[in-house]
């Protein structure tokens, strides 16, 4: 009985550990993508790239340990492989002055010394690493296409001034986003995302849409559920939460 009763501790034990560790790796994960995203807009990258540059970031530690690997220099490679793959090329000195810019904001660029091209090898050597992770799948469908097409579905069901009091397309842009900051966004079809971080957006601002036979959101998307809806939803309002636990 005592060996049953301390092997059960043991277990919870081990679970405690495992998901402590966990929910530090979420908040790494989310700093880092934070960290992609900021240094992406001083880069002039496009939502799209920057989207590219988090779900190769996220991908990658799917099945990667942040015990063996650098997750910045990861994301330093993601956001010059995305670069690539979405035809927006970044210069490798560009990314890495940007980058010592985030973390030394009073500094002067990086001398064109050996640490300098130590780390440019770093970024080129990790991103090799990270198309082999991938096996080379590097394309991605995004949700923004969709969500854009859901907005112009749901601005024709709204009278113009309910419409333009309300940032509803702001909003649901703005959430679609934040969503790169978690793993939420290589979990689900963009086709759902997209949609729920418009019904995020309709929520936060109360707007009701007029009720048929169907719900709205089943004319525009067939395959989606309601718990769908709602656990994706959950997700996204974690980050926010987690963006608390990260400042």
């Amino acid at each position: 009985m005592s060996t049953q009763a301390s092997a059960s501790g043991s277990v919870s034990e081990a679970r405690g550990r495992r998901s402590a560790q966990d929910a530090e790796d979420s908040k790494t994960h989310f700093r880092v993508c934070r960290f992609i995203i900021e240094t992406g807009v001083k880069l002039g990258m496009r939502s799209v790239p920057m989207a590219t540059a988090c779900v190769l970031y996220h991908r990658f530690f799917q099945s990667a340990s942040l015990q063996v690997y650098e997750p910045y220099l990861v994301a330093m490679s993601a956001i010059y492989l995305a670069g690539k793959v979405e035809e927006q090329h970044l210069r490798t000195r560009d990314i890495i002055n940007v980058c010592h810019r985030y973390f030394h904001p009073e500094s002067e660029p990086m001398e064109l010394d050996w640490k300098f091209w130590e780390l440019r090898d770093s970024i080129v050597q990790c991103e090799l690493l990270i198309l082999r992770q991938l096996n080379f799948q590097v394309s991605f469908e995004h949700p923004h296409k969709y969500v854009l097409h859901y907005l112009l579905s749901v601005r024709s069901l709204l009278n113009r001034h309910a419409w333009s009091r309300t940032p509803i397309a702001e909003t649901a842009l703005a959430v679609l986003k934040d969503s790169y900051h978690g793993s939420v966004c290589v979990r689900h079809k963009p086709q759902h995302l997209a949609l729920t971080s418009l019904c995020l957006a309709l929520q936060t601002y109360g707007v009701q849409l007029p009720r048929g036979e169907l719900e709205w959101w089943q004319v525009v998307c067939a395959d989606i559920t309601k718990a769908q809806i709602e656990t994706i939803m959950s997700e996204l309002l974690q980050l926010y939460d987690m963006e608390a636990k990260c400042t």
